[in-house]
């Protein structure tokens, strides 16, 4: 099979379901904020390494957290109270950290300058989010992800000590539940996030969940008042 090449003056990408076996759509392009949210909104995400071409993927089986299914282990809750919580007030710094931060198993990283500044554009549209966790006002984990409708789309996560990032994207799920939103988006299927509730599901599927709340148009504020935030609590529901 060809995978096709995109063009820079054009923003149509093939069909998800037209990927080839490994998930790949297409290759070439930008990263334009403009075909960023187009890829985005038609279940397609960038990932490549250094020196390769921007490759555009739509994996089967792809991994959601639904929110309702994050698990909380006892563990984690014990953890989750060390932390702070800032959502949007450090994103460079989160982005830097997922890309600089070693992982085991993995050599070098996707999160190259440009798209550094790809995703720095997009937050600064209001259409990337960051979520930190710090520890004596220090930023040690958290991660960021893109917002498309009633989706977050996570794309990469970081800690400089234990649970961290797993606290951060506890705090994550609870607020996106309580402000409206309908799932995670978790991309290729990991362990790590099996672990804390994520499953696989068929493209098939996750593009007509997508298509459902691609549209979804969820009002309120990102950068939230850290006191707010300092316990693992959400504020009640007015009842007006």
């Amino acid at each position: 099979m060809n995978i096709p090449q995109l063009k820079k003056n054009n923003l149509i990408f093939p069909h998800a379901n037209d990927a080839n076996k490994d998930g790949i759509v297409a290759w070439g392009g930008d990263l334009t904020p403009s075909r960023l949210i187009r890829a985005y909104q038609s279940g397609i995400f960038p990932w490549y390494a250094k020196g390769d071409p921007i490759i555009w993927w739509s994996p089967n089986p792809r991994l959601i957290m639904e929110l309702d299914d994050f698990k909380l282990s006892r563990s984690l809750k014990k953890s989750i109270k060390k932390f702070e919580y800032r959502f949007d007030t450090n994103f460079k710094e989160v982005i830097q950290k997922c890309a600089t931060t070693p992982r085991e198993n993995q050599n070098g990283t996707w999160i190259q300058k440009e798209i550094v500044e790809a995703y720095e554009v997009l937050h600064r549209m209001g259409i990337a989010h960051s979520i930190e966790s710090y520890l004596d006002d220090k930023l040690v984990g958290g991660l960021y992800g893109v917002v498309v409708g009633g989706v977050f789309c996570g794309e990469s996560m970081f800690a400089h000590v234990s649970d961290a990032s797993k606290s951060a994207y506890a705090v994550l799920v609870k607020h996106l539940k309580y402000w409206g939103y309908d799932f995670i988006d978790c991309q290729v299927p990991t362990e790590h996030l099996k672990s804390l509730g994520a499953k696989e599901i068929s493209r098939d599927y996750f593009l007509s969940r997508l298509n459902e709340v691609t549209m979804k148009n969820i009002e309120h504020k990102w950068n939230l008042n850290k006191s707010i935030l300092h316990k693992f609590h959400m504020p009640r529901k007015s009842k007006n």
